[in-house]
């Protein structure tokens, strides 16, 4: 059984592959088993989406600047954020989607 979750991706692939490997043995089924770790393509492809969405960046950093000097603690620029990376998830998506197993 494999969970995965992002933190413990890594963790959850080995343990998957522990098992295979495990069972594959224990019935006489052999499999050649890359030893390479998965690539995560979200990276890639957030990196390739990132230009396409300048405009809410700049808005970003333009409340990151404005809100420099507040000691109250009260200013955010949250909104901003999650527009930048909604953005960005956008244009991801329909990319990633087709690559998932």
């Amino acid at each position: 059984m494999l969970f995965f979750s992002i933190r413990e991706g890594q963790v959850a692939w080995r343990l998957l592959r522990t098992e295979f490997c495990i069972f594959s043995a224990s019935f006489g089924i052999f499999a050649n088993m890359a030893d390479e770790e998965p690539v995560d393509q979200k990276k890639y492809l957030e990196d390739s989406c990132k230009p396409k969405c300048v405009k809410p960046f700049l808005q970003y950093q333009a409340c990151v600047k404005r809100i420099e000097g507040d000691e109250s603690g009260h200013k955010h620029c949250t909104g901003q954020y999650f527009d930048y990376w909604s953005c960005v998830d956008k244009c991801v998506a329909p990319k990633l989607l087709p690559k998932l197993k």
